[in-house]
């Protein structure tokens, strides 16, 4: 059977038990970042390298389908940085409620527990699953919605608003190098994704070169700490991603503002 047979195979069988599970232990959290639409989107990043790798590749579809949609379920109960543990325990009660076996994901279950492992010390070509969804994860970190996600975790997480720029830029740069070390021959990819990593990695240096000096909360927000000021209100009032995009024109007139959410709704297509 050919990869697009198996991929839709996979997507038939697994796609809707995989959201309907996900959207019910995700029930009362406030999370957009890592909701349903990251993993919706991780699961096409990862179709998309899978069929770059074509032969290269003995992955299976319906492996990684499950290993997309569950790898950040985890953060349902622990936002921390090591919350792949958690996806594991919640992957593991996916299997017992529709009956597959444990024994048979065992691959599965340890790809999504060390998918949270940023500083790469695991050859990735050891295990295809794990390299391809680690990358796929990574790509969705880069770009506006990178912008998003990231400022979003690390303000849950309560990092310092004066370093949490530099640690983003670190962070993503690990992140970049990994997905070029593996797929940086597919020059149309590389090509599109340096884009994308450039767009974040420009708005963090700015942001660095403006917090020392700004005063969050006066009301009038500005620039590229106004953006991170705009996120914070966003999470204290718990409006969803959609709402966001809806109409950037509510936000202020500033044009670092405009752009960044501008930028947001094209990307994710709101």
């Amino acid at each position: 059977m050919d990869l697009p047979l198996l991929v839709d195979s996979a997507e038939r069988r697994f796609k809707q038990i995989l959201e309907d599970f996900f959207i019910t232990c995700y029930a009362r959290e406030y999370l957009p970042s890592h909701g349903i639409e990251h993993h919706r989107r991780v699961w096409r990043y990862s179709k998309e390298l899978l069929f770059l790798l074509k032969s290269e590749s003995a992955v299976l579809p319906s492996r990684l389908i499950i290993s997309s949609y569950m790898h950040d379920i985890g953060m349902s109960v622990e936002v921390g940085i090591r919350h792949g543990i958690h996806s594991r325990n919640l992957c593991t009660e996916f299997l017992n409620v529709h009956q597959l076996s444990k024994a048979d994901y065992n691959d599965v279950l340890d790809v999504i527990e060390n998918h949270d492992n940023k500083d790469y010390t695991e050859d990735p070509d050891v295990n295809d699953l794990l390299k391809i969804l680690s990358v796929a994860d990574d790509l969705d970190a880069f770009g506006f919605t990178g912008i998003y996600r990231y400022s979003e975790i690390y303000l849950t997480r309560c990092v310092d608003k004066n370093e949490f720029g530099h640690l983003i830029i670190n962070n993503a740069g690990k992140r970049f190098d990994n997905f070029n070390n593996i797929f940086g021959s597919f020059d149309e990819l590389l090509g599109r994704e340096i884009k994308r990593y450039d767009i974040l990695f420009r708005f963090f240096n700015a942001y660095n070169r403006q917090v020392p000096d700004y005063c969050f909360g006066n009301g009038k927000p500005k620039g590229y700490c106004g953006v991170i000021e705009i996120v914070t209100d966003v999470m204290n009032n718990k409006i969803s991603l959609k709402d966001i995009c809806s109409d950037p024109e509510i936000f202020p007139d500033d044009p670092v503002i405009q752009w960044f959410f501008h930028g947001l709704s094209k990307e994710l297509s709101f």
